[in-house]
């Protein structure tokens, strides 16, 4: 199973706010970071979604289901994408973050979760990529 979702990043350099937009892998909880952008869209999250497959390969056939909430940047695209590969999106009920534990900010699934990634986007946005795409682990 897969869990996904965005956090933000508050830049004091610049005063941008940064939005990075996650999966982790439940079993294992490798993490997989896909991007950062000032304003994720429905394109955007598509393009991320390509790019979860990518990095997964042929791994991508060991998960059934990918959790997300109800955040406007998940499209339909995004969601046929990933059940091209097989993975059944499935979303959480409006105004439940804990159903989403293991990738909602402050649920309480994974709490330490969010403050590695965050340090860990500041990091790389101190570094000069601020659009680019990751993987983390």
């Amino acid at each position: 199973m897969l869990a996904c979702d965005f956090f933000h990043v508050d830049c004091a350099v610049t005063l941008r706010r940064v939005y990075v937009f996650f999966v982790i892998e439940v079993s294992t909880r490798h993490v997989h970071v896909l991007g950062m952008t000032a304003h994720p869209d429905g394109a955007w999250t598509v393009q991320q979604a390509r790019n979860l497959l990518m990095d997964l390969g042929e791994r991508a056939a060991e998960f059934r289901f990918l959790v997300r909430d109800r955040a406007g940047q998940f499209t339909e695209v995004f969601e046929a994408v990933l059940a091209g590969a097989g993975i059944e999106v499935v979303k959480i009920p409006p105004r439940s973050p804990r159903a989403n534990a293991y990738a909602e900010p402050g649920s309480c699934g994974h709490p330490t979760t969010t403050p590695a990634l965050q340090h860990r986007s500041q990091t790389w946005q101190r570094r000069g990529y601020g659009a680019g795409r990751f993987s983390a682990g």
